[in-house]
């Protein structure tokens, strides 16, 4: 296959494939790139491989960086652009199934995507486009496939985290685990625990927003992946509920994470538990638990505008959004509406301040001046107030 029309990121990387060949090396366009360009997706990255070794690139080019030249990478500087090149190379001896104990730089680009994961990342285009594929990986393209190179099992122990890039890619792209892969993901599934559950987080929230998590998912429970995830062992059941109904898309990462708290029924200290073991941000972490806890109010019927305000406005709707998703019935656009109308979003909208209130009621700072805050804003997400530094000054001192 010939690509006769290269896509813009490749053209624009051109010249460094010509200067590495012009030197007499070989440079190719590889991996997940070449990959997306072939299925019509956008480019996210531009990954260059080479059989010149990272002294020799670095001779090449005048301004270069050190990425990590200990498994072969330099970054090429080329007018306002970089770009990572990598050296054909050979892995072995994964101690931690995770990151090899030795690599060898060789100049065969075939023993280069030897090692690779899957066919449809182990393709290769040169600089006229041909597309170099030593295993079916156009084929597994057509087909819709994703098939590990090689022997899966090898593969799954060299990288444990590539059985989590195989359910990933699955929701990406909308594909199926071919039946051997799936079977050899099943039978190393346990490896997943020798992961950082940091890089297990990241492939799991790439698989939870992509337009097709639902397959994705369904195979992340049924290869067993998920008994090997912080607080999901034994609860491939209830997590089960997430794939009806079908054709949802979560808005964000902590839409997912909260929908996920409520099919397992966790309460406020159990969700928190979750989210700290899976090292998610704290920023997901508050607004997931706060759109967890607004889900029970709504599922509750409690549809209080200061008990919604205090667990955030921004959350409400995500919160609309999975209610709709998991059937929770009441008048949406109504409360929306009722919602949208107080005029603050926290305490820091107010157009008043504690100074303010010292001046107004001739106190020092102390406990008065909170307690007087707080029935201020109240008041005004309650409609009982204006947000004017008027009606509050006469709020204040009718009450008392």
């Amino acid at each position: 296959m010939q690509i006769k029309q290269l896509p813009a990121d490749f053209q624009e990387a051109l010249p460094v494939l010509e200067a590495i060949e012009q030197a007499g090396y070989e440079a190719y366009f590889v991996g997940g790139s070449v990959r997306d360009h072939i299925l019509g997706l956008p480019i996210h990255d531009v990954d260059i491989a080479t059989s010149a070794y990272p002294e020799e690139i670095k001779g090449i080019f005048k301004r270069t960086i050190d990425t990590g030249i200990q498994h072969g990478t330099v970054t090429v500087l080329m007018g306002d652009d970089s770009y990572e090149i990598t050296t054909f190379r050979t892995e072995s001896g994964y101690q931690d199934f995770r990151r090899p104990d030795k690599v060898t730089f060789v100049r065969s680009l075939a023993d280069d995507l030897k090692r690779r994961d899957f066919t449809i990342n182990a393709l290769a285009v040169d600089v006229k486009g041909n597309v170099i594929d030593k295993f079916d990986g156009l084929k597994d393209l057509d087909k819709k496939i994703i098939r590990a190179v090689g022997k899966a099992e090898e593969r799954f122990h060299e990288d444990a985290l590539r059985m989590m890039r195989a359910v990933r890619f699955q929701a990406q792209l909308d594909f199926t685990v071919e039946r051997k892969t799936a079977q050899a993901i099943a039978d190393n599934a346990p490896l997943l625990e020798k992961i950082a559950v940091e890089r297990i987080r990241e492939e799991f929230v790439k698989m939870m927003l992509s337009n097709s998590w639902q397959i994705g998912f369904a195979d992340f429970l049924k290869l067993k992946l998920s008994e090997y995830c912080p607080g999901f062992k034994g609860q491939s059941a209830e997590l089960t509920e997430l794939l009806e109904p079908q054709n949802k898309v979560f808005l964000d990462e902590d839409q997912a994470w909260t929908a996920i708290g409520f099919v397992l029924n966790l309460n406020h200290n159990e969700f928190n538990k979750l989210l700290r073991n899976w090292k998610v941000s704290n920023k997901t972490r508050e607004a997931s638990v706060n759109t967890l806890n607004m889900l029970h109010l709504f599922e509750n019927e409690d549809f209080d505008p200061w008990n919604i305000y205090k667990l955030g406005v921004d959350n409400l709707e995500r919160t609309i959004q999975l209610c709709q998703m998991f059937g929770i019935e009441f008048a949406y656009e109504t409360l929306r509406q009722k919602i949208t109308q107080i005029s603050i979003k926290n305490g820091h909208d107010l157009a008043l301040t504690g100074k303010d209130i010292c001046e107004i009621l001739g106190v020092k700072p102390g406990p008065i001046i909170g307690k007087s805050m707080s029935q201020i804003e109240r008041a005004v997400v309650e409609g009982n107030v204006s947000n004017n530094f008027e009606d509050l000054r006469h709020y204040l001192l009718s009450n008392q």
